[in-house]
């Protein structure tokens, strides 16, 4: 389906009716891969204009969201992607806008009736925090297990710490590998890329310009990749008390918009999805002010991600 006609469907709250087929070389049907923004904004400020960083990836009946910025539950019910339908959560890095909502969404993932064993992958503290979700919700879960008949939370989710990059998980017909990428002073952070039956999409997390983001992206069908428009910062952080600091922090673990283009054509990417907007809540910005440094190095697809959007 033309990425217009998607955008005008999703515009009218039409998602649902999007074709999860394709046509296969034989003439039937096969599933199709697909690609939710659930969150596009940067920062743990709550925005008006875009929700906390989240994406998920649907393969078949089987979900694998990345990061779990504030409110992703709640985006995928807006979705229509059911979060029964979980079998893998990816965290990027542990800043609040990408981990806020972890414990939330496997919570209410298991009172939607989500099945053990959904697989968590991420840096370390990832262990201490699933065990944690238990911990700090121990009340609900034990009266509603007593009153509602549900089963053990206990054994739902399985985490994996992972340190280094390479392959994470092998498993249905996806493979996903992991990259170190350069978000200081955060360390470790990932990107990731998943490689299904019919295409590969590549999530940067958040990141300066990284080498490693490039070979890991390398021919990829999608990627979704964070962007800092510099003019907007000095805007944001004007009236800041601690300018100086917030600007510096921003610049140096964030992308600009014209190296995210230096990527994407370094790594010979079909499509560029911009995402992760820094700053994330300011209307002035235009679509073309966003894709302008891109432009200028790719000559491939770019999509200024929002809320919402599948790919």
């Amino acid at each position: 389906m033309p990425l217009a006609r998607r955008e005008f469907l999703l515009a009218l709250g039409l998602a649902a009716v999007l074709p999860s087929t394709q046509p296969s070389p034989g003439g039937g049907r096969v599933r199709r891969t697909r690609l939710i923004l659930l969150g596009t904004g940067g920062g743990p400020s709550p925005k008006r204009l875009r929700s906390a960083p989240a994406q998920v990836i649907l393969v078949g009946d089987d979900a694998y969201v990345v990061d779990c910025g504030d409110g992703v539950a709640r985006q995928m019910a807006l979705a229509g992607v059911a979060l029964s339908r979980i079998r893998a959560v990816f965290v990027t890095h542990h800043h609040s806008d990408h981990n806020a909502d972890y414990g939330n969404l496997l919570l209410l993932g298991w009172i939607d009736g989500l099945k053990p064993i959904v697989d968590a992958y991420g840096p370390p503290p990832l262990a201490k925090m699933t065990g944690l979700v238990a911990e700090m919700n121990a009340v609900d879960i034990a009266i509603r297990i007593a009153d509602e008949g549900r089963p053990p939370f206990t054994g739902l989710v399985v985490p994996h710490e992972i340190t280094a990059g390479g392959r994470v998980r092998q498993q249905a017909g996806v493979k996903v590998t992991a990259a170190l990428v350069d978000h200081p002073p955060i360390r470790p952070a990932f990107a990731y890329r998943f490689d299904t039956p019919d295409r590969s999409i590549v999530i940067s997390g958040d990141t300066a310009p990284s080498e490693s983001l490039v070979t890991l992206a390398k021919g990829a069908d999608v990627l979704v990749h964070e962007v800092l428009y510099l003019p907007g910062v000095d805007h944001l952080v004007g009236n800041e008390p601690h300018a100086t600091r917030l600007r510096a922090h921003l610049v140096a673990s964030h992308t600009p918009s014209a190296e995210v283009g230096r990527i994407a054509a370094a790594a010979g990417v079909k499509t560029l999805v911009l995402s992760h907007f820094v700053p994330g809540d300011d209307p002035s910005i235009t679509d073309e002010m966003w894709t302008a440094g891109v432009r200028a190095h790719f000559e491939g697809e770019v999509v200024v991600g929002r809320d919402l959007m599948e790919l």
